[in-house]
Order: C-alpha cells, then structure tokens, then sequence
C-alpha cells in the first residue's frame, strides 16, 4: 500500500510525541537527574574526658560543660581538602553532644561575618546621646569591641588566603562612600577610590549630631494597667529617631576598626538580599561557610547573611565564640551566648576557632592576584 502524501509528516510526529513522552517520564523519575546518595553510617564513639567546649575565651564567652560526648564519622570530606573544620552538635535523642571532624577545601569556603558595626571606635559613628543606642549600651559596645580584637579578627588573619573569600554583612544598602571603600558584590574600588572614600566617610560621620531625645520624666498610667501602660510608653527598646535622631541610620555604618579589613573581602549589604548573596557564592565556587557576627539570636541568625538562609544552600558551620548574644547587662553576655548556642546546636553544626586549621602539607587555596599588591587596608585609617 502507498503511503498517503500526509503519511510521512505523520510518522515523524509521532516519533517526536513519543520521544517527548519518553523524555518528559525520564525527566519526573525521582532521582534521575540527582547524583547517587551517600549512605552515612551514624556510628559513634564515646570521647574520654573531653575538654569543655567554647573555653578557648572564657572571658568572653562562658565555656559549655557536658559529659556526654561522642564523635561520629565526618560530614563532610573534601578531595583535596585543606581545612580541618571539626563540628559539634546536641542531640535530645542520643542525650549528648556529637562531634565530627571534617576536612574541606579552602577554595570552597568563606568566611562571613554579620553585622560587625564600627560604632564608638573612632571612625565617627557614635551611640547617639543622652538614650540612644546600637549594638546595646557603650558598656556592650566595648564588650564586642573587644571580642572583635580578641577572637574574630585574629581567626580572619589565619584564614585569609586559605579561604575563597572573607566576608561582612552590612546593614542598608550601598551608598556612594562605602561604594568607593569596600568591594562588594558588584565590584571593587580601586586604590584611588578607597583613599577618597576614607576621607569622605570621616568627614559624613563627623558631621553628624549625635544627640537626640531623653527618657520622658513623666508617663501617663491608668488605674487599671499601669504596667502595660509603662512598658507601652518605654519599651526595652527603640532604635526611632525619638532616642537616635533623624538620619542616624542612613549613614554609611563602616565595618569596626578593630577587624583589619583586606582590598580582596567583600561587603554584602542586607538590602541586596540573600539571593544576590548566593548567587555570588555560588559563582564563587563555594559549598561552604564559617560564619561570624552579632547577635545571635537577631542578626546572625535571621539577616540576609543569617545562617536560617545561609543553610537552605551551604554546608553551615556557626563558629561559637566568633559570636556574641549582646544582652542589656554586659556580666550576662557570656552566659547568654553559649545558652543561644547551645540551642542552636540542636538543630545546627557548630564549630570553634581553634577547631579550624590549616592542614599541613595541603595545598591551600589561592588567593585572587587581582590586586594581590595592594597594602592591607584597615578601617582605622
């Protein structure tokens, strides 16, 4: 029989539908697309007379006391890894801490920092006078000041060049100074620029009043809920203009003098939102991240660069004292912050500054030579 004139249009459409059909129930096969699953074996060991954990600062941070240890197989185990990274968790269902050592590659982990505000440290953003506040009263400010010089700056200097990136999370969006004065996801300033910029932030931050408004001397309280009533008309709180002053966060807030910052870190602004952030992770080659920063319960935690993102996309290690849970009595800061950290290790790895080394011998990963000659700048100049 003679094939029609429609007959071999016909056959090549159907051989496209049922290669389209085949390709359409290859595709929705659950797993098809995915590489193969690791099986892990959740084998875990007792530890003999642990050290406590987070008591490298006790100053800083009070050390997290539990006799029920155990080490697990590692998470993670990079070929080529040149960072030992060794993590803890809490489990309620195995009733003890699980740590696990991992090894991973340089070139595939940042180092983030949230929110480290350069206030009262001699840049010209001060706490706003006789009621403002940020970061929590002077007493609080010198406290992180102190655990910037102390703890995270220092764990930056050792990773620097071993890392594929260090980076801060700012408050805002970028202004036209710290444009000019740190590299950002979108680009980086050139000497020149930089140079200007520092000049031109003194001079934005100086200029500014740093005076506002005073607690009322009076409040009006009804009969029947004077306590709501007070606590309605002088909260915890407030970061308005009433105690701060119109404008004071809309300055270019500089990253604290007291962390060195290098031309090659990076500023990421929370107005930017994380998705610019993982998007420029991920063109970065990174899996994943140390993170740093203030406070724990608030920034670190729910911010653009907090790790309730973070997480959804990266192998997330929250450095316990490379934080802080700033809490309005500066004596309780060290509690509060291994408690939030401490809670937070139920459901999250975290890790500690002398628990991330170098491994020796390993080739660690390299550093950008765009501008590889330039000075160290720090945010004190």
């Amino acid at each position: 029989m003679m094939a029609g004139p429609n007959q071999g249009q016909t056959d090549q459409s159907l051989r496209h539908w049922f290669f389209s059909i085949l390709l359409a129930v290859i595709v929705a096969t659950p797993g098809a697309a995915e590489p193969p699953q690791r099986v892990y074996r959740n084998e875990l060991k007792p530890l003999a007379n642990p050290t406590p954990l987070l008591a490298d600062y006790p100053e800083l941070i009070h050390p997290i006391r539990e006799s029920a240890r155990f080490e697990g197989p590692a998470l993670i185990d990079d070929p080529g890894a040149d960072l030992s990274v060794r993590g803890w968790r809490f489990s309620m269902n195995a009733r003890a801490v699980i740590e696990m050592p991992n090894r991973l590659r340089g070139d595939k982990t940042a180092v983030v920092v949230v929110h480290p505000w350069g206030i009262n440290d001699g840049q010209g953003w001060r706490i706003p006078e006789p009621a403002g506040f940020a970061f929590g009263t002077p007493a609080t400010v010198d406290y992180i000041a102190r655990h910037m010089r102390e703890v995270v700056n220092p764990l930056l200097k050792s990773l620097r060049g071993n890392v594929a990136l260090v980076m801060y999370s700012m408050r805002g969006a970028e202004d036209p100074i710290r444009r000019r004065l740190y590299r950002s996801i979108r680009r980086r300033p050139t000497p020149v620029e930089r140079k200007q910029a520092e000049l031109d932030l003194t001079a934005k931050l100086r200029s500014f009043s740093y005076e506002a408004g005073s607690i009322p001397e009076s409040l009006p309280l009804s009969q029947q809920n004077p306590v709501s009533d007070y606590f309605q008309q002088l909260p915890g709180g407030l970061f308005r203009d009433k105690y701060n002053g119109p404008g004071f966060w809309d300055l270019p807030i500089p990253i604290h003098s007291a962390i060195d910052v290098a031309p090659d870190d990076v500023v990421f602004y929370d107005a930017d939102g994380y998705e610019a952030l993982r998007d420029f992770l991920r063109r970065e080659g990174v899996s994943h991240i140390l993170l740093c920063g203030y406070a724990c319960t608030k920034c670190y935690r729910r911010t653009a660069a907090g790790y309730l993102n973070l997480e959804k996309d990266f192998n997330v290690f929250l450095v316990g004292d490379g934080t802080l849970e700033p809490t309005p009595m500066v004596d309780n800061i060290r509690f509060a912050t291994s408690a939030a950290i401490a809670a937070a290790s139920r459901d999250h790895l975290i890790t500690q500054a002398s628990w991330i080394q170098v491994i020796p011998g390993q080739k660690v990963a390299p550093r950008s030579k765009e501008h590889s000659d330039e000075p160290k700048t720090s945010s004190r100049q």
